[in-house]
């Protein structure tokens, strides 16, 4: 009797030895390696050496399939940053990875893997490459704590990214207004008493173009409009004042009163300013000796003497000055004729100048240099 009952136990005991062997097994034989893409390669690319990360959950050996390869041949649990090897111009649909290991017991091997497919993607030539061009004539117009800006339109552009900040120097590190769909947009909720600048790009899916040329405009409480031309501000007072009060005006917002450079700068400022707001100063003035004439800012502009030929040859009065053209002339006809100290101010609709005492009242156009 008790020689079965130790058979008993003996066939027991191998039944749950069997049971938990086949049981391993099964398990075992479901053991495999999980590959995900972490980060896909940018396309396109003009990168021949570009970086991929993807993770895995094992460790193992890394085999690269399809047309790309790589120096890196251990993965880690976890994520992998990976360097694919130079590659040429062309689109890459067939590239795989995998990574395998073996488990090993003392009877048995298993041999485990995981593969993944990198998402397609182009590496393109930098000389075919089509970068955006520039905006052109962005424009920065500013008043009751709004800036309105506009710009040309990009031939294959999608959208378009302002970058702006209180300081010169805009690039592309500055505070950014992404998706602008449209060629202007209007910055409004500003604070008075600060210049603003501005460039724009254009947005294509082959990522951002050139940036534009700078622009900005002056919020400010007796400010009433400001514009950009030819990389400099130009603002308008809100209120008429002598020529004296608008220079400490000017001072104070770190201007000057205009100096007009050429015909092209003096239609535009008519254009902007005194056609639609009125008779406006401008720096012009010879106050400290009577004829003399000189700017606001006292320099010159190494133009051969253009800008500061404000009497012609007929000096002044009755100057005869001209712009470059040497035909359009800069005063009114017999202008400027005042006696004592005079001050001068874009009169006609025309662009002409005048002379008046400087303690007349008129609005003044105040410059600053970006």
């Amino acid at each position: 009797m008790k020689n079965y009952l130790i058979y008993y136990l003996l066939i027991t005991l191998s039944i749950i030895v069997n049971s938990c062997s086949e049981g391993f097994k099964e398990e075992y034989s479901k053991l495999f390696i999980a590959l995900t893409e972490v980060t896909a390669i940018t396309t396109p690319t003009t990168d021949t050496t570009p970086d991929y990360t993807f993770s895995s959950t094992e460790s193992g050996a890394i085999t690269y399939g399809g047309s790309c390869s790589s120096s890196t041949t251990i993965a880690v649990s976890g994520n992998n940053t990976i360097t694919l090897s130079s590659l040429s111009v062309g689109t890459y649909a067939d590239c795989t990875i995998t990574v395998s290991k073996t488990i090993a017991t003392e009877k048995s091997e298993k041999k485990l893997s995981g593969s993944l497919t990198i998402t397609s993607f182009t590496v393109s030539s930098s000389d075919n490459t089509t970068t955006l061009s520039a905006p052109d004539n962005l424009s920065a117009s500013g008043a009751n704590n709004t800036i309105t800006l506009t710009w040309n339109s990009v031939s294959g552009a999608t959208s378009y990214t302002l970058y702006w900040d209180n300081v010169s120097g805009i690039d592309n590190s500055d505070t950014a207004i992404t998706s602008i769909t449209n060629d202007n947009y209007t910055h409004s909720s500003l604070d008075n008493g600060s210049i603003y600048y501005y460039k724009v790009a254009a947005v294509n899916s082959s990522g951002t173009g050139t940036l534009s040329s700078v622009s900005s405009a002056i919020l400010a409480s007796n400010i009433q409009a400001s514009k950009t031309f030819n990389d400099h501000t130009y603002a308008l007072t809100s209120a008429t004042m002598t020529w004296n009060n608008a220079k400490t005006a000017a001072t104070a917002l770190g201007g000057y009163l205009t100096t007009v450079n050429t015909k092209a700068e003096n239609d535009w400022l008519t254009a902007i300013f005194r056609i639609p707001y009125g008779q406006s100063w401008i720096g012009a003035n010879d106050i400290a000796t009577t004829n003399t004439w000189v700017w606001d800012n006292g320099t010159t502009d190494n133009d051969n003497g253009l800008t500061d030929n404000i009497c012609g040859s007929n000096g002044c009065p009755n100057s005869n000055a001209t712009w470059a053209d040497n035909i359009t002339k800069k005063w009114q006809n017999l202008e400027p004729r005042g006696s004592g100290a005079t001050c001068g101010y874009i009169w006609q609709t025309s662009g002409t100048w005048d002379d008046i005492a400087c303690g007349g009242s008129k609005y003044a156009i105040i410059e600053f240099d970006l």
